[in-house]
């Protein structure tokens, strides 16, 4: 995913997307997908999380990185368990403190987002 997006990146501003592509039904029904799925998943992680700040500086990871920042916070939560866990323990356990991760994730979705504005 990283390979993917950063190659994408270097091809071709964000925000520089055709319009014939932009406006195509597909284009559409994918964005909508991909972020239905975002979503979904920011649900989890909201109920998961105990601070405002964590669960601001997540929603605001996931909706600008997707995937990335999904896959960062289910392999934080992975690395982070004990041994012998249950699943329900992984899946159900609240998390209290800021979300670094999540506030460092925010951060370079932000400058992701900037750096894909066309320079005109």
């Amino acid at each position: 995913m990283l390979w993917v997006t950063t190659r994408a990146s270097l091809a071709g501003p964000l925000f520089a997307v055709p319009r014939s592509v932009a406006t195509h039904p597909w284009f559409t029904a994918t964005l909508f997908d991909a972020y239905a799925g975002f979503t979904t998943f920011y649900v989890w992680v909201a109920f998961k999380q105990t601070s405002a700040c964590a669960r601001i500086s997540w929603f605001f990871a996931i909706m600008l990185l997707g995937n990335i920042a999904m896959s960062a916070y289910c392999l934080s939560e992975l690395f982070g368990i004990p041994s012998g866990v249950r699943l329900q323990d992984l899946l159900t356990t609240r998390r209290t403190g800021p979300g670094w991760l999540g506030i460092g994730l925010t951060l370079l979705g932000i400058a992701v987002t900037i750096a894909g504005i066309p320079k005109n």
